[in-house]
């Protein structure tokens, strides 16, 4: 009987009250981000029925009139909609194919290096470009890689006595300066959770290995990646998850008329039809929002599940 008592509902429920009170102030500083996501995370979702309607900001959000799934098929039939559905998924694939795994590459290869000081200065060295602003970073671009005064043009011009191509008005080399870029900026510091993970690694298993006749690279294949291989689960789940989700910023500020077929991705195209054109259509860039949000998450679920049956990894 009081094993009963103490499993009821009743019981469990004290025990809990009398967690939170005894640890009162953990909880009022969980209660601060918690308010955070509610007040512009949850709260703002109710604004997303504007995609079924045709907003109107005299009549507001529930007195616009209700057209169902129009504003959906509209951008489904839009001439744009297959050539910024390929520049999205294009530079998304290109960009998780690239970025995703130069940062493994690059821990393992710092983690195996045997001089300390020279780790330290190639792991700041690395990791200082990520505190680069995006609107500096394209400037730094545009500046480097201009074909009359940048490096890239005087170079070109020194070599061979003529001017060099405009490949920042080239559309089929946008992604490639798009991605690499980033890979430059965001390698240092994309590497060090898997710098964190290769610490924790029991040197007894190093010295085993050693001892055994393991030469550094088989260390390395067999110790040092199946240490951090439920880190880069996660991560790859959480990058494909976000997939559609190109860095809008970068994006729109590389943007020139030349390069517009070649650069235009659903983020940069809501923030025109939404804000930048002087139709205003709010319905319209809510709905290719919602889309582009749906897709991540079926994305991120099949990724988990993916996850999942192959190595039983997941985030949920």
């Amino acid at each position: 009987m009081a094993g009963n008592r103490k499993d009821s509902p009743v019981a469990g429920k004290r025990d809990l009250k009398r967690q939170i009170l005894a640890r009162w102030q953990l909880y009022l500083l969980l209660l601060l981000p918690l308010i955070y996501i509610a007040v512009f995370a949850y709260v703002p979702m109710g604004g997303l029925v504007i995609a079924f309607k045709k907003y109107n900001v005299r009549q507001g959000i529930w007195g616009s009139a209700w057209v169902g799934l129009d504003n959906f098929v509209k951008f489904f039939t839009s001439y744009k909609f297959p050539i910024i559905m390929k520049n999205t998924l294009m530079i998304s694939l290109y960009s998780l194919a690239v970025s995703f795994p130069i940062p493994i590459i690059f821990a393992l290869l710092l983690n195996a290096m045997l001089g300390k000081r020279y780790k330290k200065a190639i792991q700041t060295i690395t990791y200082v470009p990520y505190f680069i602003s995006t609107v500096v970073m394209v400037g730094l671009i545009f500046q480097v890689l201009n074909n009359r005064s940048g490096i890239y043009g005087s170079l070109y011009t020194m070599f061979t006595n003529r001017t060099a191509p405009n490949i920042l008005a080239d559309g089929k080399l946008f992604k490639h300066i798009y991605v690499w870029s980033g890979v430059w900026q965001g390698t240092g510091y994309s590497a060090i959770i898997y710098i964190a993970a290769l610490a924790g690694v029991d040197q007894s298993l190093h010295e085993a290995a050693e001892i055994d006749g393991a030469s550094r690279f088989q260390r390395l294949l067999y110790i040092d990646v199946p240490t951090i291989l439920p880190t880069a689960s996660i991560m790859l789940i959480l990058a494909v998850g976000n997939i559609m989700n190109v860095g809008f910023e970068k994006v729109l500020l590389m943007q020139n008329n030349l390069n517009l077929n070649y650069s235009e991705i659903i983020s940069t195209y809501v923030y025109k039809v939404g804000l930048a054109s002087g139709i205003n259509d709010f319905s319209l860039s809510t709905a290719i929002s919602m889309f582009n949000s749906v897709i991540n998450f079926i994305l991120l679920m099949i990724a988990n599940w993916g996850s999942k049956k192959l190595s039983g990894n997941g985030i949920f």
